[in-house]
């Protein structure tokens, strides 16, 4: 699917920061202003898989040998392999089931390669109740992960959907005090308006966590963004300093396929 089709497909796009405090809030831009970089042929690749009860061990041995897999794959640069909160969504309960893989690439036809032709992402459709593939192309990014940053590959888009990955390296000794913010703010995430599907994340239990999002529009994450229970959650990260690292990606998607929580995108 071409970005032009997308846009025209899509009732609403990806949203979703539980990870609060980098770089969404109101107004602050979410990349370097004043100064033009060459473009990118950078693509991600997001994955998520609710595995069915039959290869529940197939996907526990993801998490030990799945980075390591996906890899060995041609023109990826970065991965993870991520595990879900309760149901999919950004609780301290992890889900038993449900499951994430994100690759950045170095050049667009790796991704689309990876999606059409890889051992890896069948298996991945083989063993899933539900499954769910996006490619993206970054258009703004703050912060890094792991010391990675995703380099801009896409213009700002005029209308039509955005998706966005907010993560985050908490420190160890203000966990608690982080996880007593979150739940308002993930409450407001599931009324959203505009937000079309929504994806609480884990690298590691309690300490290094992700939200992807996907919504109909910029307008849409921002007035999110600027909502009393994420504004709150925002606030007290920055007085806090809940974070040793942390990053806020926004992406132009370019090909949204697959069904998530019962929804169904084409």
């Amino acid at each position: 699917m071409n970005p032009g089709s997308l846009h025209r497909s899509l009732p609403s796009a990806v949203a979703g920061p539980a990870v609060h405090g980098t770089g969404e809030a109101a107004g602050e831009p979410v990349a370097p202003t004043g100064e033009r970089r060459a473009l990118t042929d950078h693509e991600v690749v997001v994955l998520l898989a609710d595995i069915r009860p039959s290869s529940r061990f197939w996907g526990y041995g993801r998490f030990v040998f799945g980075r390591s897999a996906v890899r060995r794959q041609p023109g990826v640069r970065f991965a993870k392999v991520l595990g879900s909160g309760f149901e999919g969504g950004f609780g301290l309960k992890p889900s038993g089931s449900r499951q994430g893989l994100l690759c950045l690439f170095d050049r667009a036809g790796a991704a689309q390669d990876f999606l059409a032709a890889s051992a890896l992402v069948q298996a991945y459709r083989d063993h899933a109740a539900e499954y769910l593939e996006v490619r993206l192309r970054p258009f703004s990014c703050r912060g890094s992960w792991d010391g990675v940053r995703f380099e801009p590959a896409a213009l700002p888009p005029q209308d039509g959907p955005i998706a966005g990955l907010t993560r985050a390296s908490i420190r160890p000794s203000l966990a608690r005090q982080f996880w007593s913010k979150a739940p308002p703010a993930e409450r407001s995430l599931a009324a959203a308006q505009g937000c079309l599907l929504a994806a609480g994340l884990g690298e590691a239990p309690l300490l290094r966590q992700a939200t992807f999002t996907v919504w109909d529009s910029i307008a849409s994450m921002d007035a999110y963004a600027r909502t009393g229970a994420h504004m709150e959650a925002i606030r007290a990260s920055r007085e806090g300093s809940y974070f040793s690292e942390s990053m806020f990606v926004r992406f132009v998607p370019e090909g949204l396929r697959g069904t998530w929580k019962g929804r169904t995108h084409a």
